[in-house]
C-alpha cells in the first residue's frame, strides 16, 4: 500500500474557505448537498448549475475552486462539461458526484482531468474529505476509484513497457514518485528533498512522459501496477 496511512493530513496551507459549485439537474439533490456540508464552515457553495451548459457559462463569475459534477445531465452532459473545463480552467479541480457505478466512466473520467469520482450514496464526512484533498494534492481516491482503475488497468499509455524488462528510475525519480504516491503536494516534497518545487513538477512532467499518463493520478497507478515503489 503506497499512501500514506499514519500520517495525518495537514489542511494549514488551504484558504479559510474553499469556493464550490455544483451541478446536478436535480435541484432537490443539489440543495440537499449544500445542506448536508453546511456545518462545514471552511466550504462554501458559491453556484449551482443545472445542466453542463448552465455550468461553463457560470464558472468565469464565480471561479470556483472545486466542481461537484454529475453526470448525466440535459443539453451538455457532465462528460463533455468536465473536458471543457479541466482544460479551460486547469486550477479547477472537478470531482465527478454520480449515480453511475459504472467502471467505463471511471477511467474515462480521469483521462478527461477529474479529481475524483464519488457516488451518490456517499456521506457528506466523505465530499468533505474529497473537497480538501483535492485542494491539497489535487486528486482523491476511494476504495471504488482504486479496485476500478487496478481492474481496468487504468491508463491509455502511449508508452508500453515491456514484462521482460525492468523500468529503471534515479534515486531522485523513484523518492519524487514514492511522495507522490503518499500524496505529499509539490511544495512538501520540495522541502523533504531540499529542492525547488519546480525541481519537484519537472521530475513529474519527466514521469508522466515516460509512462504515458497525465496527471498525479496516472502516476500513482502507473506505480501501483508496476510495482515500481518499495
Amino acid at each position: 500500500m503506497f499512501f500514506k496511512n499514519v500520517l495525518i493530513f495537514t489542511y494549514s496551507m488551504l484558504p479559510d474557505q474553499i469556493k464550490v459549485a455544483i451541478a446536478d439537474d436535480h435541484q432537490i439533490f443539489r440543495k440537499g448537498v449544500i445542506l448536508s456540508l453546511r456545518s462545514y464552515t471552511n466550504i462554501k457553495f458559491v453556484m449551482e448549475a443545472e445542466n453542463g451548459d448552465d455550468l461553463i457559462q457560470k464558472v468565469p463569475e464565480a471561479m470556483p475552486d472545486v466542481i461537484l459534477c454529475d453526470l448525466k445531465m440535459p443539453i451538455k452532459d457532465g462528460i463533455d462539461a468536465t473536458k471543457i473545463l479541466t482544460k479551460t480552467y486547469p486550477q479547477i479541480r472537478v470531482i465527478i458526484l454520480t449515480m453511475y457505478e459504472d467502471d467505463r466512466f471511471v477511467g474515462h473520467l480521469m483521462d478527461c482531468g477529474a479529481a475524483g469520482y464519488l457516488l451518490k450514496n456517499t456521506e457528506p464526512s466523505e465530499i468533505r474529505k474529497a473537497i480538501m484533498d483535492v485542494m491539497r494534492t489535487g486528486f482523491y481516491l476511494n476504495p471504488f476509484v482504486n479496485k476500478v482503475l487496478i481492474k481496468k488497468n487504468y491508463s491509455k499509455q502511449k508508452f508500453s513497457p515491456s514484462l521482460n524488462s525492468e523500468i529503471a528510475l534515479s534515486e531522485r525519480e523513484k523518492e519524487v514518485l514514492t511522495l507522490v504516491c503518499m500524496e505529499f503536494t509539490a511544495t512538501e516534497i520540495a522541502q523533504k528533498m531540499n529542492i525547488s518545487a519546480r525541481t519537484v513538477e519537472a521530475i513529474k512532467d519527466r514521469l508522466m512522459e515516460r509512462f504515458g499518463v497525465k496527471n498525479s493520478v496516472g502516476l500513482v497507478f502507473y506505480a501501483m501496477k508496476n510495482q515500481l515503489i518499495d
